[in-house]
């Protein structure tokens, strides 16, 4: 087990679609572990996807401070409800934008054992839940943000989301 680096804004990999995860082998459950011992290294750490740190497989974990939530090759198979709340990420720190989500969801995933398991979460664990699955798509959440509602969190100044979304596309930009 081992923190990993947070892949940033930029990075070409934080935009790719990942590949199924055909088995559960020693390197998925190493993959797992690592993804979780470095969202517990920090504070405000509640998910981190296999594309943040440079792999692009379908594996995330969630910890919203009701326990982990490990994910393998997830699928929202439920969704209902509307919520709008600040979101931030830790591949794109410093800023935070406002992102509807819903309000539930019910994920289709495999658990460790590679059993089909189903996970629910409402509020802040289904916002969770779908930021990192749409990570998983090569989706950030800037993308779902509307334009004036992206913000510097060190000053709440606002921030050009479009021109955020193509600098994640063109890191040369």
């Amino acid at each position: 087990m081992a923190e990993r680096m947070i892949r940033q804004i930029g990075d070409p990999v934080l935009r790719q679609s990942c590949k199924p995860v055909p088995a559960v082998t020693a390197n998925v459950i190493k993959l797992l572990n690592d993804l979780a011992d470095t969202i517990h290294s920090g504070e405000n750490r509640a998910g981190l996807a296999a594309p943040q740190i440079g792999i692009a497989k379908r594996v995330a974990v969630v910890d919203y401070g009701t326990g982990l939530i490990e994910l393998i090759n997830p699928v929202i198979v439920e969704r209902s409800g509307e919520q709008t709340g600040a979101e931030g990420c830790l591949s794109i720190p410093g800023v935070y934008g406002f992102v509807k989500r819903a309000q539930y969801v019910k994920v289709k995933t495999l658990d460790r054992a590679g059993n089909v398991t189903y996970v629910e979460g409402t509020d802040n664990v289904a916002v969770c839940l779908q930021h990192e699955i749409d990570h998983l798509d090569g989706v950030l959440y800037i993308d779902h943000v509307k334009k004036g509602q992206l913000f510097n969190e060190h000053n709440d100044k606002p921030i050009d989301v479009l021109k955020m979304i193509r600098m994640s596309r063109n890191p040369e930009f």
